[in-house]
């Protein structure tokens, strides 16, 4: 067999084309490695900046938390501060609201609450329309906000992990919470367990008097301190839930809250404990105003010495009082209709001895009502009950 030989120009060619072949594949491994520093780049990057993203969430999740939490708190020491006195310290509001935004870290470092209009604020919030917070409104304060940020001029802007690769070195961050207890209570919810109760007092209380207690034209014999009863003023104007006399504001008496039966027991039970779950039952419709802003209520006879001592066991305690306008019916026929429902505190009690110089004295009480119905309806708002604080933005 015969052998092919190469001839001296072939194999220059060969060698050529080897040579050729192997610069081609040095060029592909330069081409992957500029390729591969280049994605690293990127991928360093699009990491940098998702851990800086993600450390602006998480901050900016503790920084609502801690608004939250600050607002909450000071909107607490504002009902604390309307409870015992009728003058509102702001510095106290401010003091709870910055108390506790250093014990919530944003970032590992305790924020501070600016001093200014914008940072933090005592007013009014009306839920209505969607809800609005005003820091001028005419109609009382039931409502604080707070603004928490970490800016420059404030707490620092949040520094940044990765700032030489992004060009960020820090972020701005800020957000606000406002927390009010609102007073459109239009009646209430069942308790949820049979341990549970709401306390409202079966006794009600005509509005002609209420509103002269609000207006001050009632006396002030009593004051009461942190659930102490003593005799002087306190600023507060008391009247005689005892009826002395006829006609309104006379025809004051016990409603049947439940069974329409109600005995002195069951009087005796709710003075001292609440209104049931049971009872809610047996009252057989919603503990509700009406879309015309009625509650109807049996009647009882009246204020009785049956319920005397329970009625002295909470003295200096608060209690949720019905408040109607009118009465008809006589006994146990009689229908009290219900337009209101507030906040009162017994002083002082004595069912015994002629008519004239029986008392049960009660002055009004800011107090929290617990399984409140809301409603949207001015006729609704109460004085002195309000739900308990909440976020409201």
């Amino acid at each position: 067999m015969a052998t092919s030989k190469l001839t001296p120009a072939a194999m220059l060619r060969n060698v050529a084309a080897l040579r050729i072949n192997q610069n081609q594949g040095r060029n592909r491994q330069g081409s992957v490695t500029v390729l591969s520093l280049a994605l690293t780049t990127v991928l360093v990057t699009v990491l940098a900046i998702t851990l800086d993203l993600g450390y602006i969430s998480v901050s900016q999740s503790e920084l609502r938390r801690t608004a939250d939490a600050s607002a909450m708190a000071a909107c607490w020491e504002l009902f604390d501060q309307q409870n015992s006195s009728s003058n509102i310290s702001e510095s106290s509001v401010l003091y709870a609201a910055m108390e506790t935004a250093s014990l919530n870290l944003i970032s590992q470092q305790s924020p501070t609450i600016g001093t200014s209009i914008d940072d933090f604020a005592i007013g009014h919030y009306d839920p209505k329309d969607g809800g609005l917070f005003s820091s001028n409104s005419t109609n009382g304060v039931n409502a604080v906000r707070v603004r928490i940020a970490r800016e420059s001029v404030v707490n620092g802007e949040l520094p940044l992990f990765f700032g030489a690769i992004t060009g960020r070195q820090a972020q701005s961050l800020e957000t606000h919470s406002v927390a009010a207890m609102l007073n459109n209570i239009s009646g209430f919810y069942a308790p949820a367990t049979d341990n549970d109760a709401i306390d409202i007092l079966p006794i009600a209380l005509d509005l002609e008097t209420w509103e002269l207690v609000i207006a001050g034209q009632t006396s002030d014999s009593f004051a009461c301190e942190d659930g102490t009863v003593s005799s002087g003023s306190d600023g507060k104007f008391e009247c005689n839930l005892y009826p002395q006399g006829t006609g309104s504001p006379g025809n004051r008496g016990t409603v049947d809250i439940g069974d329409a039966n109600n005995s002195t027991a069951d009087l005796s039970r709710q003075i001292l404990h609440g209104i049931s779950r049971e009872d809610f039952v047996d009252l057989g419709k919603p503990l509700a105003f009406d879309v015309n802003g009625i509650l109807e209520l049996n009647g009882d006879t009246g204020i009785s010495a049956g319920i005397k001592d329970e009625l002295a066991s909470i003295i200096g305690q608060k209690r949720i009082i019905p408040i109607y306008t009118n009465v008809s019916g006589n006994g146990n026929n009689a229908i009290y209709r219900i337009v209101r429902l507030e906040g009162f505190q017994i002083l002082d009690v004595k069912l015994t001895g002629p008519k004239n110089g029986k008392r049960v004295i009660v002055q009004p009480a800011k107090m929290v009502a617990r399984n409140a119905i809301l409603s949207t309806s001015e006729s609704h708002s109460s004085d002195y009950l309000v739900t308990p604080v909440m976020l409201v933005e």
